[in-house]
């Protein structure tokens, strides 16, 4: 699990290999994660847009932005938590994920909460050290 808060907003990410998605002997590695935002904080907010910046395992960037998450923009009371799963193809057998979600709070003031950065890895695949 992978745990980061900004501005008593939690976001948590559980990353897993999707092996019956993937095809190695074609470049194609697929990964799901589950998301868990967990507002903590005294007021109403909705999450407007996601940005992802995905690393490959050569280096290789591509950003992504939209409104929401799968397709919905859920207001989060405070104590309110939202999860939800989404996936990530890459060409490479490891890559890195990381982004933030642009909340709007009930007074209209738009913030950015940060998704903490986490690891694609296949299970059990040695690790390295740089």
């Amino acid at each position: 699990m992978y745990r980061c808060t900004t501005r008593d907003i939690e976001v948590e990410v559980e990353p897993f290999y999707l092996p019956d998605r993937s095809d190695p002997d074609e470049g194609r590695y697929v990964w799901g994660y589950r998301v868990t935002i967990v507002n903590n904080s005294t007021m109403r907010i909705q999450l407007m847009e996601r940005y992802w910046r995905i690393t490959d395992g050569n280096g290789r960037e591509e950003e992504v932005r939209g409104e929401g998450v799968v397709g919905e923009q859920p207001v989060l009371e405070p104590g309110d938590s939202f999860q939800y799963t989404s996936g990530c193809p890459l060409r490479t057998s490891s890559g890195i994920m990381v982004g933030t979600y642009t909340m709007r709070a009930d007074d209209g003031e738009l913030f950015e909460v940060a998704i903490p950065a986490f690891s694609l890895d296949l299970p059990n695949a040695a690790r390295s050290l740089n």
